[in-house]
């Protein structure tokens, strides 16, 4: 009996086993079936992406390829053009620093000459001044003398106050008499 056990045992395990790996034979075709069905969904999308973006890659390159010799001869225009402007930047920088040189002496020079006409305008006026008012102040004397000698020859005798009397004033220093 113990040999019948070990044969319905050694069975049992034989078709566990064939079940597992029919099992296993059906998960690794349902396995072969999705990736196919992946693999032609996948086919479909790359021949779709062929089909809209390499014509797409196609005429950017013709675009650069066209473009491109363009693109460096206004980048080699600009380069220059540039070099141009900062050459005539500084050849400009230059001119107006000399221009505000020449300005600020011929302002220095107009300064000076102004200085020196209004100096001599003041001198002149001050000898006018003095030209024209020592006589006055002169003539303003003899006419107080004359005043003050007729006034005493009418009034007669000279009336004496007491205590001392300035005898001349500072604004007499140019009287002759």
């Amino acid at each position: 009996m113990s040999n019948v056990n070990n044969e319905v045992l050694l069975i049992v395990f034989v078709a566990l086993t064939g079940a597992a790996v029919m099992l296993q034979a059906f998960v690794l075709l349902a396995i072969f079936f999705t990736v196919r069905k992946t693999a032609r969904a996948a086919e479909e999308q790359m021949a779709e992406v062929r089909t809209t973006v390499l014509p797409a890659v196609k005429e950017a390159r013709e675009l650069l390829a066209r473009v491109g010799p363009r693109i460096d001869s206004v980048t080699t225009d600009l380069a220059e053009l540039t070099q141009g402007l900062r050459a005539q930047g500084a050849e400009l920088e230059i001119s107006t620093s000399e221009i505000l040189e020449r300005v600020r002496r011929q302002s220095s020079r107009l300064d000076a000459m102004f200085s020196g006409v209004l100096d001599t305008v003041d001198r002149a006026g001050a000898i006018v001044t003095d030209l024209v008012n020592v006589p006055l102040r002169q003539l303003s004397g003899v006419a107080a003398f004359a005043k003050a000698a007729i006034g005493t020859l009418r009034s007669g005798a000279p009336q004496r106050e007491p205590g001392p009397r300035a005898t001349h004033s500072p604004a007499d220093k140019d009287m002759f008499v």
